[in-house]
């Protein structure tokens, strides 16, 4: 009996065996996505924040909404929350208050971008941002 579910774990499931015999749980794999997410989030807004003072575009893009004066605020913010959700990985409240804040930033992103009647394809990525960051604080409620 030992050796036929022997046989139908290495046949049928070789991931499930590979998963158990190094250990690795859904619970694992579930950080590891977690990590994973943080880094991408963190990783893109220390990327936006930095646009924002080396590039023309950004600043051109905050007076077309009418928000050139807080532009350099926002950038701050962005820079803040990237590295908030690093800071985060080692203290929880820190990545709370990180993806959080970066998520209601990037709803606030979306409603800028419908009130200056922006297509859904430019808003794409204030609303991926605003769920990724919106995940992460979820996720992170309860570790």
């Amino acid at each position: 009996m030992w050796k036929e579910n022997l046989s139908c774990t290495f046949f049928v499931a070789p991931a499930a065996v590979y998963l158990h015999c190094c250990r690795i749980t859904q619970s694992n794999i579930a950080m590891s996505l977690l990590m994973a997410l943080i880094l991408v989030s963190s990783l893109s807004f220390m990327a936006y924040g930095t646009t924002y003072f080396t590039s023309t575009r950004m600043k051109e893009e905050f007076k077309r909404f009418g928000l050139e004066k807080i532009g350099p605020l926002t950038a701050i913010l962005e820079l803040l929350g990237a590295t908030g959700l690093l800071v985060g990985l080692k203290y929880q409240p820190v990545l709370l208050l990180s993806a959080g804040g970066l998520a209601l930033l990037m709803f606030l992103g979306i409603v800028v971008r419908m009130n200056v009647k922006d297509g859904l394809l430019v808003s794409l990525p204030a609303l991926f941002y605003m769920l990724l960051n919106a995940y992460i604080f979820f996720m992170s409620l309860y570790p």
